[in-house]
């Protein structure tokens, strides 16, 4: 692969709703451009692009990949996205170092909801978006309805229509130029199509208007605009937002394919035209290659031989002499090769200019979010929101002796996939592993196998109840020990009553006249505290409990802390009971972003829940975000049943934020399962 200069570079990153034919399209260039002898296709193993096994074994895009595309002296690096939503990383990630957005849409599925998510997210970055809608000659495929429902839902305008003969696409028809394109030859346009095309040509010229005064007032004076001017109209209005091209064709059959490279070298954006940008700590960074070096990694692939950091070149060159200074962890790194990626492939290169996407191999310490600049102008980007796994597993090894593997596999994975979490719960002695879904979950988890040689089981995790007491008891713990040797004794008086105001257990004294000792003080303590972490209804932590020693006895021997200690145990064990015990549950704060439409939906199904809906708050015409309180336990798959409420649309984030007392049905059917559990563990 030749090199390029910024300015021939064009980053376009390839969104759609999972299916659409996103990697078809990209298959469809490679083949064109020669880069391939056969169209692959994932289900059939020869790929290039969705090479991955999760990917063959599912038969879609699972990893987004760079596909370079070298046209007429430009290089296109397309980012191949995955269109599922448990995979919605890849696509954030990619969005933060394009320059421009790609959305396929099936002219036959028409307008799914991955291809509205894929619209809000770009229009919410400001990126120029344009629509590509292939299959245009499949059986009950409707172009021109696809075509009405952009231009109504995206204010989109087509810039190519398709001709269809025989039920085949063989051509298009360029509204700019008013040319049919068939075979590769520009030829007049069909007479079928001239009403249509002088319509669209109307249309487009109205909207190039709108991206420059003089346009504007040529507009108005019904004088025609050349050819030039129609071309720098769009590719200013594609800039501002004010034009969202849609192109056409058939991927399989190779028609429009050509078009789409053109106007993407004619319409599309160069990382360089920005001229600057700015760093996180609000310093501006020239575009240029003669600016210092700076790269932002947005991906890491690790395998058992090597690491690839995917980085986008934000100013200056890299070369194989550049030092390498990682400004996010302040120190320095040394890498191998640097490579250009082509889906599975990887071609070794001597430099990457300003703007270019490629890969250093073998960087020890440099992950996903990272700077690489050097020491003496360290530039720091801001670092990409990636969206946060709500769906939690409890996970561990099958294996007792894959342990360590486990915790090697998934410190790397996280370093990888940073919409994955795994977070250690001493309180449940659980690890639990975050995902966005069950089928984010279950590639981790192949990795897990394939990668790392570990299978591990998975199940709910458990959720944290707390215990408390809702009444007043006073009672008396004596422990008495003589058998033989030197003896114990201990004997303590105390009052459990409640104490909302404060979580952690408040202990106090009252002891007069010496009956306990203050040098016992603190063993009895200790042994309510400890006692506190195992509830006497389901073995949960207890709080918001007051404590208070008001007398006991002591013997001038036999009494030592290890007593008193115990005491304030069997003190607990029959107190406790007796103060109305409660079970607490963890009541969640949910915000979930959804279409306007399912409002009603959400409503109703929190209120299934036992929740509470908090504030409504439409972001636009189309998105809402509903606050509802919610007790824990009823969010357990919440990420899986919203998606299937909304058909893929919905998001949400969580925090826990208080405990409220459990309802007498969910306390019962909380305490029967934690009693039978201990019953098992104690027959083991």
């Amino acid at each position: 692969m030749k090199e390029y200069s910024g300015k021939n570079i064009k980053n376009v990153a390839v969104l759609g709703h999972t299916g659409a034919g996103k990697s078809e399209v990209l298959e469809s260039m490679l083949f064109n451009t020669k880069v391939t002898d056969r169209f692959g296709k994932a289900v059939d193993g020869n790929s290039i692009i969705d090479y991955d096994s999760e990917e063959i074994k599912r038969g879609m895009t699972v990893y987004s990949s760079i596909v370079p595309i070298e046209w007429k002296d430009y290089k296109i690096n397309f980012i191949d996205t995955p269109g599922f939503m448990d995979f919605a990383g890849e696509q954030v990630a990619a969005l933060a170092v394009c320059d421009a957005v790609m959305i396929v849409v099936s002219a036959k599925d028409g307008i799914q909801p991955g291809t509205m998510k894929a619209y809000r997210q770009a229009v919410s970055k400001n990126l120029p978006v344009f629509f590509f809608v292939t299959r245009v000659d499949e059986e009950n495929a409707d172009y021109q309805k696809v075509v009405t429902e952009l231009e109504k839902r995206c204010k989109a305008s087509p810039l190519v229509l398709p001709i269809i003969e025989n039920g085949k696409a063989v051509g298009t028809v360029n509204v700019i130029t008013e040319k049919a394109h068939i075979n590769g030859k520009e030829v007049d346009i069909p007479e079928q199509f001239a009403a249509t095309v002088e319509m669209g040509h109307h249309d487009l010229c109205e909207a190039v208007a709108m991206t420059d005064d003089e346009l504007t007032e040529k507009f108005l004076m019904e004088e025609p605009f050349t050819e030039e001017e129609m071309i720098k109209g769009v590719a200013t209005g594609l800039r501002s937002d004010v034009i969202r091209p849609i192109l056409c064709g058939s991927a399989t059959k190779y028609v429009g394919i050509d078009v789409l490279l053109d106007s993407i070298v004619k319409y599309c954006p160069s990382y360089v035209e920005k001229g600057e940008v700015t760093d996180a700590n609000g310093k501006k960074v020239r575009t240029s290659d003669d600016e210092t070096f700076s790269a932002f990694v947005f991906k890491v692939v690790s395998d058992n031989f090597a690491q690839a950091s995917y980085v986008k070149v934000m100013s200056g060159v890299l070369t194989l002499d550049t030092p390498l200074y990682n400004t996010t962890k302040d120190e320095s790194e040394k890498g191998g090769s640097i490579v250009v990626l082509r889906g599975k492939n990887q071609e070794k290169v001597t430099k990457l200019e300003t703007g270019d996407i490629g890969a250093i191999l073998k960087l020890n310490d440099t992950a996903v979010n990272d700077t690489l600049a050097t020491k003496a102008n360290p530039i720091k980007y801001p670092q990409i929101e990636f969206p946060k796994g709500m769906l939690g597993k409890a996970i561990w090894p099958k294996t007792r002796n894959d342990e360590d593997k486990l915790s090697t596999g998934l410190a790397k994975l996280t370093a990888e996939d940073k919409s994955m979490k795994v977070v250690n719960n001493t309180e449940t002695r659980e690890q639990v592993l975050y995902g966005i879904g069950d089928q984010h979950i279950d590639v981790i988890v192949n990795k897990l196998k394939s990668r790392y040689k570990v299978e591990v089981s998975l199940s709910e995790p458990t959720v944290q109840y707390r215990e408390t007491i809702l009444g007043k008891a006073e009672v008396q713990g004596k422990h008495k020990k003589q058998s033989g040797g030197a003896g114990q004794y201990g004997d303590v008086w105390i009052r459990f009553e409640s104490n909302p105001e404060q979580d952690e257990m408040v202990f106090a004294e009252e002891v007069v006249g010496g009956a306990v000792s203050k040098n016992f003080f603190p063993a009895v303590e200790s042994g309510l505290r400890e006692s506190m972490n195992k509830g006497v209804l389901a073995g949960f932590k207890v709080v918001q409990v007051k404590a208070t020693l008001y007398d006991g006895s002591m013997h001038p021997v036999d009494s030592k802390e290890v007593a008193f200690k115990a005491a304030a145990r069997l003190a607990y064990k029959k107190g406790m009971p007796l103060a109305k015990p409660a079970l607490l549950e963890p009541i969640i704060r949910a915000e979930v972003t959804i279409p306007a439409e399912y409002v009603g939906t959400i409503y109703g199904d929190f209120s299934k829940r036992r929740g509470m809906i908090m504030e409504n708050n439409a972001i636009d015409d189309e998105t809402t975000v509903i606050v509802a309180e919610v007790p824990q336990a009823e969010m357990i798959n919440y990420a899986t049943e919203l998606r299937s409420m909304t058909q893929g649309n919905g998001s949400y984030t969580s925090e826990f934020i208080r405990y409220e007392k459990a309802p007498k049905e969910v306390a019962d059917k909380v305490i029967a399962a934690a009693k039978s559990k201990m019953e098992e563990e104690d027959e083991d």
